[in-house]
């Protein structure tokens, strides 16, 4: 399968710079796929799973918002958040998703507290789902 350039940047640094024969992201559309000649396009990213494959090799991520950009075959993803397989913790994602669960049922909450444990219970299935894939 023919490879592409593409580099994974969050604001923590650099994920990922190589070669790669295939990405699937969550855009805010919908899921999209690349692979090497996809047309030139820019893509707001939503809360999903990112699948990289490499030398014939899956790798999964989550990856939730910000930007999908294809530009003269070099893709990159700038994303706010991206976390490989292996560096989730699902303790930590667990309890999140309990946190924000508990705000849920809180008769008590604002309406901002209901808008912030949505946001956080909508990352932690995220990345509850993708650490399935271990």
């Amino acid at each position: 399968m023919t490879s592409f350039s593409l580099k994974i940047v969050t604001p923590d640094g650099l994920q990922y710079d190589g070669q790669a024969e295939e990405v699937i992201v969550r855009a805010v559309s919908g899921d999209m796929g690349i692979l090497a000649g996809h047309a030139n396009c820019i893509a707001p990213l939503g809360m999903g799973k990112a699948t990289v494959v490499a030398d014939g090799k899956r790798r999964y991520a989550a990856c939730i918002g910000g930007i999908l950009s294809v530009m003269n075959g070099n893709v990159t993803l700038v994303p706010t958040t991206f976390e490989w397989v292996e560096n989730i913790d699902r303790d930590r994602a667990e309890r999140a998703y309990e946190k924000a669960q508990a705000v849920l049922q809180d008769k008590s909450a604002t309406p901002t507290d209901i808008r912030l444990a949505q946001a956080k219970l909508r990352r932690a299935l995220v990345r509850k789902s993708v650490a399935g894939n271990r």
